[in-house]
């Protein structure tokens, strides 16, 4: 009796909002903020017919390219291109160690210069990446080791798709990117330090995505399918590229965890480089996606399911959601909930735009948000602020039936692209 009240608790979080469509939506958004171009924009994917059962939508839902931030949607004998998107595999990875707040400096500047040098970040120079600082010049031998694992795979792909070759590949392996991606410092509740990044495929993700998402949208207009919007276009089971899609998609997923440890690799080197005392890795560690496909069983069905800024948590599954710059962040355990499809939110969300955020706040903002943080605090990341993203306590308390927080981070030393 007392297993059977659990699971009917368990599925009592969520809003079901009825739709006009294929599927209903079941929303995890109880107290947290849930806009109606979000809203509109899932009620078009609910209306697709390849749409199994319902659409799971996590508490750090927004509106996205085609598909919503913060969605999970199981499909039968198809895939929505632009429901991954173009960040393919994008995605966390966190490490504790045995390093304790007390061994750290009081100033914690030569640890994100450090990190700062041993991670390529951000973006320069021109399009094709001549004297970009966010990519590798001269390939480290630890790259061109790990680069000669996925080249064959990738080598197959180019042969169907040659476009796809025009590409940064090997030259972002083990880089960071820009927008939200990060690499940080940070102290759980017991003072352990831990090493926490955000990133995912890099240029060649970029390519593979968009080139994918204009050939499905080709498909759709030879078969003169409507859709509500073309960002939903989507390769069918059977057709030509649906084969070549499902198996770029997964090699670009591989890309994007390479990609992490990689520069999870570098950053503890370059912590070891400029703190005097030894230290090691624990045992805990976490890579996960949030942007990506995986071949599943739900409610009946062997299905696709897309998972669009949302963690897989099946229950004991260890998954990573951070907070915004200034915020906490959560190692958390998944639950195992049928209804999301066992998954939870992939961070806080946001609230406002880039664009509207560089717009209402100024540097000091960025300076009061980020207080007790080794960070960049100047115009170009106001974009990133703690204020444009939803409250995580909120988010996390929304979906309490989705995951059990583990550990709880506050960042020290944050490095943005």
């Amino acid at each position: 009796m007392h297993k059977e009240n659990n699971e009917k608790n368990m599925c009592k979080n969520f809003n079901t909002i009825k739709t006009t469509g294929h599927a209903p939506i079941k929303a995890w958004t109880k107290g947290v903020p849930f806009e109606e171009q979000a809203q509109a924009q899932l009620k078009n994917i609910a209306a697709m017919p390849i749409v199994h059962s319902h659409i799971a939508v996590m508490p750090d839902v927004h509106m996205g390219k085609g598909a919503t931030i913060g969605s999970v949607i199981p499909s039968v004998d198809a895939v929505i291109p632009a429901a991954v998107g173009v960040d393919i595999g994008c995605g966390m990875v966190a490490t504790k160690t045995t390093l304790t707040a007390s061994q750290l400096p009081d100033n914690l500047a030569g640890i994100r210069h450090a990190f700062e040098a041993a991670v390529p970040h951000g973006r320069t120079g021109g399009r094709k990446g001549k004297r970009d600082r966010g990519a590798w010049h001269n390939i480290p031998e630890l790259v061109a080791d790990e680069w000669q694992k996925l080249e064959v795979r990738f080598e197959r792909i180019c042969q169907k798709h040659p476009a796809i070759k025009k590409s940064n590949h090997v030259n972002h392996l083990g880089t960071m990117g820009t927008g939200n991606h990060f690499l940080e410092l940070c102290l759980d509740e017991h003072d352990a330090v831990w090493i926490m990044l955000h990133s995912g495929s890099r240029g060649v993700g970029n390519r593979i995505g968009n080139y994918f998402i204009e050939l499905a949208k080709k498909e759709m207009q030879r078969h003169q399918m409507h859709l509500p919007d073309m960002d939903l276009a989507y390769l069918s089971e059977g057709s030509e590229y649906f084969n070549d899609y499902v198996e770029a998609v997964e090699w670009a997923q591989d890309f994007a965890a390479k990609n992490r440890e990689i520069m999870m690799f570098n950053a503890i080197n370059a912590l070891r480089k400029v703190l005097p005392v030894s230290f090691e890795t624990a045992d805990l560690a976490v890579n996960c996606h949030h942007n990506y496909i995986s071949r599943e069983h739900h409610f009946g069905k062997d299905c696709f399911v897309t998972r669009k800024g949302a963690v897989r948590a099946q229950k004991g599954e260890m998954g990573i959601i951070p907070g915004s710059m200034g915020a906490r962040s959560f190692i958390v355990r998944g639950l195992g909930n049928p209804d999301s499809f066992n998954s939870c939110s992939h961070g806080a969300g946001r609230v406002m735009s880039r664009t509207k955020a560089k717009k209402v706040f100024n540097i000091q903002d960025q300076i009061d948000a980020t207080q007790g943080v080794e960070c960049r605090k100047d115009e170009a990341v106001i974009d990133e602020i703690p204020h444009a993203y939803k409250d995580i306590e909120k988010v996390m308390a929304a979906q309490k039936d989705l995951v059990e927080v583990v550990y709880t981070l506050k960042q020290i030393v944050c490095v943005k692209g």
